[in-house]
């Protein structure tokens, strides 16, 4: 029979053996080369940095086209979105919601009135943009190097093809001397698409200079009307199949590029399909012909429009309004708390009062 000693040795020896097997697959799992992902990473952050972002805080359609699921949150939240993560404590994250309700409710009458919601929704909203204009000056800082306050369209186009790998000294030089640059076909018409936004971007005089304000407005088009105005003619190009210059409701709810290969995601689909008819009919279409012309995507996109702003607050207090009052209670919104914060209270009070 094993003594204990030689049992605990043998089980030592086990250990060490699938510590090694363990430090080995940890070797072999590993990237070839960790200092080629640090720059990988490091490239994608630059790109990011300069490029227009796809998605645009307080705006109701990202820059694709497709409807912002965040919009109700971000409107709500503002800057304190990300304080409502999933994972956060439920117990937390209901004490931050009454301390929001109290700031809503100006009048101090227990409850959230659509004027009350309008000015609340117009507020956080100037929050995303003024958090916009903060992130403008560093990337702004970015791409002018030499600090002269304004970028050329040559400084901004350096900068990108570096952030997309090709060397930075090379394409000054190739620039400077009228050279052909070779660039693959696909970050050619990505270049192609960011020279029009940004002859867009540069007010009258144009000189192909951007200062900071017009680099805001090439960033962040929901800045500028007359960027909002390229923005929502871009959209509708996209989405336009017969060349009007408007769209149907066929054309706004047609399924994105991509056929359906399971259940899985012909549910996502039938959900993106029933959504879009949803807000094309009930809010895009503002004069319900079934038509939706440039003019009323313009007015459904504009950010700062308090007509809007004030339709969005009775949306969101119809969602949660159970007692038919035009009003949102505490206990309403803390009810529908997924709706404004993307996050689940009540359920977690429900299974505390269960335990107890």
């Amino acid at each position: 029979m094993m003594s204990r000693q030689a049992f605990l040795c043998s089980l030592g020896s086990l250990y060490l053996s699938l510590l090694f097997v363990f430090l080995l697959m940890d070797v072999y799992a590993r990237p070839a080369n960790n200092s080629a992902l640090k720059e990988k990473l490091v490239d994608t952050k630059d790109e990011n940095e300069i490029l227009p972002p796809d998605h645009l805080n307080g705006v109701k359609m990202e820059m694709d086209g497709h409807l912002n699921k965040e919009f109700h949150q971000e409107v709500f939240l503002g800057k304190e979105m990300e304080e409502f993560e999933e994972d956060s404590e439920p117990r937390k994250n209901r004490k931050k919601l009454m301390v929001i309700f109290s700031k809503v409710d100006v009048n101090n009458d227990k409850k959230i009135s659509a004027k009350e919601m309008q000015r609340w929704i117009m507020e956080k909203t100037d929050e995303h943009f003024q958090e916009a204009v903060e992130e403008n000056k560093m990337h702004f800082r970015a791409v002018d190097p030499d600090g002269d306050g304004h970028v050329s369209w040559d400084e901004y186009k350096v900068k990108f093809l570096a952030s997309k790998g090709f060397n930075e000294k090379e394409i000054v030089e190739k620039i400077r001397n009228n050279e052909e640059l070779k660039i693959d076909e696909e970050t050619q018409e990505v270049l192609d698409n960011l020279k029009d936004r940004w002859y867009q971007a540069d007010n009258p005089p144009p000189d192909l200079l951007l200062n900071e304000e017009e680099f805001l407005s090439f960033l962040h088009p929901e800045h500028s009307r007359g960027m909002l105005k390229f923005m929502v003619k871009e959209i509708i190009r996209d989405l336009d199949q017969d060349g009007d210059k408007r769209l149907t409701l066929s054309e706004f709810i047609s399924l994105p590029v991509g056929t359906v290969e399971n259940q899985q995601a012909q549910d996502i689909d039938d959900d993106w399909v029933k959504d879009r008819k949803k807000e094309f009919e009930e809010v895009i279409d503002a004069n319900h012909d079934g038509i939706v012309t440039m003019e009323e995507l313009e007015e459904y996109m504009d950010p700062m429009n308090e007509y809007n702003a004030l339709n969005e607050a009775k949306q969101m207090i119809a969602v949660a309004d159970e007692n038919q009052n035009h009003h949102l209670e505490l206990e309403e919104i803390l009810k529908y708390s997924e709706y404004f914060t993307g996050s689940k209270l009540m359920d977690y009070a429900r299974i505390r009062i269960t335990c107890e």
